[in-house]
């Protein structure tokens, strides 16, 4: 601990809240090469917070057996392979939403899925 926040974390993670937060982190297990780092289940042994290491970053998850639905987020990762990337998230489930392109103004190849929670994920390589 820095005292503040935990030294490896980032100061800044995205916090999806979705309703099936298993099916979640088992897609940026597979599709990320995600690492669970952190769970906090309920009494009831539903899920009620999870924190996923990608890279140099955490993504928190909440929700389940909550009210709060689903929200869609957008997330924009760098990764050594864009393309590579793109078809894990595709065979771990995840709909194509652009096929990772270059644009002319843009050093970056990048294209973009939405997983099962509706989070879009833009996937680059500069």
């Amino acid at each position: 601990m820095d005292g503040w926040k935990p030294a490896e974390y980032p100061s800044i993670s995205p916090y999806l809240i979705c309703q099936d937060a298993e099916r979640l982190i088992g897609f940026l297990e597979s599709a990320f090469g995600g690492v669970l780092r952190r769970r906090f289940d309920r009494p009831d042994g539903s899920l009620m917070h999870a924190e996923v290491q990608i890279d140099d970053s955490v993504v928190m998850i909440g929700g389940g057996a909550t009210e709060t639905p689903s929200a869609p987020a957008h997330i924009h990762l760098y990764v050594e392979d864009a393309l590579a990337t793109v078809a894990r998230a595709v065979d771990a489930g995840a709909t194509v939403v652009q096929e990772p392109v270059r644009k002319s103004e843009d050093d970056d190849l990048r294209g973009g899925v939405q997983d099962a929670s509706g989070t879009i994920w833009w996937i680059a390589t500069q």
